[in-house]
């Protein structure tokens, strides 16, 4: 059987995270050639690359903070692909603080979090909009949360970043149409190395509060990109929400 995603390129941000990488992964096993789009974790990219379905993939340095050097990226994957057929724009940042200290917030760490989290979209797609063109039936899937419409998460300025994501999506999907599909995945909280450092009572609360009684894993949202890519090729500016139903309690 051919793969489904053979002879198609992919750009992933943020790659060597818990949930860039088994995007990754499940888009090789797919058949895509994967740019493992990394920040400083080269090493990690390496590592994630070595161990990928067979096939030509890329490691090459992307901090979604650098428009300069998202440009050379789009010239490099031009270079030796000469197309690119997805974006996964999974680069992110936040850190744990109650969302009533609000001094706790510091102007560093919002702004760090806007900075990444939403100018990074931009800049990305920005950046690779030509090579998506060119493909004819591009596809962009922004990773989100149901933070962004909960207002529930790690802090107040992520939950804000992440509804400035839904936003995007939307927006982008009607500026770039036809030649180009976006849409958000919205996972809730999802079992990465981010919360394994919380207490095993606060993890089994966020899983008894989810209908479907366990956290989300990587592979839930790897699976929610591959559909976009391959099954749901008629939806374009929505949210694909990968929660397990938590929104309903």
């Amino acid at each position: 059987m051919v793969a489904a995603l053979a002879g198609k390129v992919a750009l992933v941000t943020g790659a060597t995270g818990g949930i860039g990488s088994q995007i990754v992964r499940r888009l090789a096993q797919e058949g895509a050639s994967v740019v493992v789009g990394y920040n400083s974790s080269r090493q990690a990219a390496d590592e994630l690359a070595s161990s990928l379905a067979a096939g030509d993939h890329l490691v090459a340095g992307a901090a979604v903070t650098d428009s300069d050097g998202l440009a050379r990226l789009a010239g490099l994957i031009h270079e030796r692909f000469g197309r690119l057929d997805i974006l996964v724009n999974c680069a992110g940042v936040t850190r744990f603080v109650l969302h009533s200290d609000l001094d706790g917030l510091d102007d560093a760490l919002i702004d760090r979090i806007l900075t990444v989290n939403v100018r990074g979209v931009i800049a990305t797609t920005r950046a690779m909009r030509p090579l998506l063109d060119r493909a004819g039936e591009g596809l962009i899937a922004n990773i989100s949360s149901i933070a962004g419409v909960t207002a529930m998460g790690s802090n107040i300025a992520y939950c804000a970043s992440k509804a400035a994501v839904d936003n995007l999506t939307k927006s982008l999907a009607r500026a770039l149409a036809p030649k180009i599909r976006v849409v958000s995945v919205s996972p809730g909280v999802v079992d990465t190395d981010f919360i394994k450092g919380r207490d095993e009572s606060w993890r089994d609360e966020q899983a008894n509060r989810t209908p479907l009684r366990r956290l989300g894993t990587p592979d839930d949202v790897a699976e929610a990109v591959l559909a976009a890519a391959t099954h749901l090729r008629f939806a374009t500016g929505v949210i694909i929400p990968v929660d397990g139903g938590r929104p309903l309690t």
